[in-house]
């Protein structure tokens, strides 16, 4: 495959930044997006160009570093794919490709495609204090039925577990919203009952800490589920909104 990739390139966080436009020959169906961009790199590099830098780690779609808006969607046209688990095939022969970074205030650009997403780990770890965690201790991995757990809380923890982390619910949300990235974090430990001694307190503080960290409110457009590599749905926004509310009281 031959392609035309119009690139996001900023060499800082000063730099305004810019479109560059790559000729890219003989890219393999067969391939991942990013092995796509190694293959560009490889290019530019024998021509004693810059390359493109990017942020990648695992490529299993497991650990949530990858992130490029490609042709105005983040992670690409495949639902439920992170960028790393996106193929070639998905495109065609001559086409012409756009891969931007994130693009949130709270999500400032480092260079070219990487941004800072250091602010989710802000949220998650409020002035040092257990926020997307459990202070307890839980004594190593205790025998499978010693917690009774309700099937029906463990599989909806489980769903919101899933989520990686990697910002496509911000940088899909008109409104830049990290609402169903805190949502699953609070949702996961709130189902469970390790996680019921701060259950009111860490609602309150990584809420509070996601408005401090600069994102927007949440006006239920849903652009952050259909973007979501792990399918997060909104309900786990309406159970963070009521124990939002319940906190309130309780702590009020």
């Amino acid at each position: 495959m031959n392609l035309t990739l119009r690139v996001w390139r900023q060499k800082n966080a000063k730099d305004r930044g810019r479109i560059v436009e790559y000729k890219v020959h003989d890219v393999s169906p067969d391939m991942s997006f990013l092995e796509m961009l190694d293959v560009t790199n490889e290019q530019l590099i024998e021509k004693g160009e810059e390359p493109i830098a990017f942020d990648h780690d695992c490529r299993e779609g497991i650990c949530g570093m990858c992130g490029l808006v490609i042709n105005g969607i983040p992670h690409g046209p495949e639902s439920a794919t992170t960028t790393c688990q996106l193929h070639m095939r998905n495109f065609s022969n001559g086409d012409t490709i756009t891969i931007e970074p994130w693009r949130a205030r709270a999500f400032p650009i480092i260079r070219d495609l990487i941004v800072d997403r250091t602010a989710f780990d802000r949220i998650i770890r409020v002035d040092g204090k257990a926020g997307g965690f459990v202070s307890i201790s839980t004594g190593g991995v205790p025998d499978a039925n010693a917690i009774p757990i309700p099937k029906d809380d463990a599989d909806l923890a489980m769903d919101a577990a899933a989520c990686v982390g990697c910002g496509a619910c911000v940088a899909a949300c008109p409104n830049a919203s990290a609402m169903l990235f805190v949502a699953a974090k609070v949702g996961h430990l709130g189902l469970l009952p390790q996680g019921q001694t701060e259950r009111h307190n860490r609602v309150l503080r990584m809420v509070s800490q996601m408005d401090k960290e600069g994102f927007g409110g949440c006006t239920n457009m849903g652009e952050c589920a259909a973007a979501c590599p792990k399918e997060i749905s909104l309900d786990f926004i309406a159970r963070m909104n009521c124990d939002m509310i319940k906190a309130s009281f309780v702590k009020g």
